[in-house]
């Protein structure tokens, strides 16, 4: 293995590792007010452009870190959306209870 390689490797490592802490962090809050969706979304379609060339390109490390970027940063869109939806469906029924 070529060291080019290995910076390939760890950058790939580096990066994925980097948004367990976000998604952890959404998840047990609850919230994710804060978090910029067309941020996200762009983000998300880079990586899945990533992963796409890793394909062309047969590289598995860069496969398989921009797989799971990919499906981390997913996830931390979906609860995004997720908690919105609950928060607005609390609020409703608040609402139709009178309170």
């Amino acid at each position: 293995m070529e060291s080019g390689e290995w910076v390939g490797i760890l950058a790939g490592v580096l990066t994925t590792v980097a948004f367990i802490p976000q998604v952890w962090k959404t998840w047990r809050s609850g919230a994710a007010d804060d978090i910029s969706s067309l941020m996200f979304i762009i983000f998300s379609s880079g990586v899945l452009c990533w992963l796409l060339y890793g394909i062309t390109l047969n590289s598995r490390p860069m496969m398989i870190a921009n797989a799971i970027t990919l499906v981390l940063s997913l996830s931390v869109l979906f609860m995004k959306y997720r908690f919105a939806w609950k928060k607005k469906q609390r609020l409703l029924a608040a609402e139709q209870r009178g309170l």
